[in-house]
């Protein structure tokens, strides 16, 4: 497959799930609702318009949802255990339960209006467990080195194997190299999702959800670094969902 270089006629808009975290800002320091401009950008340089999804009450995501045309559930803090029925570790963050609890709801609700979703990092692993999976909670505990976080407050970078044939293969070719920053990782696959990438290391890097329309997971981080070909699909595939008049 081979993406045009040209933006699609149609601004899809785009939602994007982010943080609730203590910040400081001017003479103000208090709770903000915030994310990395590096995907907003990721989003607009593609073509489309984003636009931030703060936590809120699930109940709201169908309103929240509402004239979307595709779901971006971003990287940020771990997963809570809970949700996948595993006591916390000791290198696991605090739970994040309003963060956990809307974006599992955004995600259910996507689906079921087959809105395109790329989840990134931490969404990765929202879609598998959502869909019935489980996450390493600490990969060095498990595999004896820090390829995935090699350095605090810096993305590393390795290599990832694609499945040949898979969409992500084609955009990408079969063996990138991307920016990783995470700890945790997918353990046991949720039962609807395919694999499709791998680290040298045999961790899952990279998911599809077959049967689903255009959902893909990615462990790594595509909005700093080379991930250009991915938000031109995602975007395009987003701009499809418009509604004729």
């Amino acid at each position: 497959m081979v993406l045009p270089d040209d933006k699609p006629d149609f601004v899809p808009r785009i939602g994007l799930s982010c943080y609730r975290e203590p910040a400081r800002w001017g003479v103000w320091d208090g709770p903000a609702d915030l994310l990395p401009a590096s995907y907003a950008g990721a989003v607009s340089d593609a073509g489309g318009a984003p636009l931030l999804l703060p936590p809120g009450e699930p109940a709201s995501v169908t309103a929240a949802l509402d004239g979307l045309h595709g779901l971006l559930i971003a990287g940020g803090a771990d997963v809570d255990p809970d949700r996948y029925g595993q006591p916390r570790g000791q290198h696991t963050d605090r739970p994040r339960t309003d963060r956990d609890g809307w974006e599992l709801a955004l995600l259910a609700g996507a689906l079921v209006r087959q809105l395109p979703v790329l989840a990134i990092c931490r969404g990765l692993q929202v879609l598998n467990v959502a869909l019935g999976g489980d996450l390493v909670q600490h990969l060095p505990d498990q595999l004896g080195s820090d390829l995935h976080c090699p350095v605090v407050g810096v993305h590393g970078r390795h290599p990832v194997a694609l499945a040949p044939g898979t969409r992500l293969a084609a955009w990408l070719g079969e063996r990138p190299v991307v920016a990783s920053y995470h700890h945790q990782a997918i353990d046991r696959l949720a039962a609807p999702l395919t694999a499709t990438g791998w680290a040298p290391d045999g961790t899952v890097e990279a998911v599809e959800l077959a049967d689903a329309g255009w959902v893909i997971g990615v462990q790594w981080h595509p909005e700093v670094f080379d991930g250009q070909q991915l938000f031109a699909a995602f975007v395009r595939a987003a701009a499809e969902q418009r509604v004729p008049a």
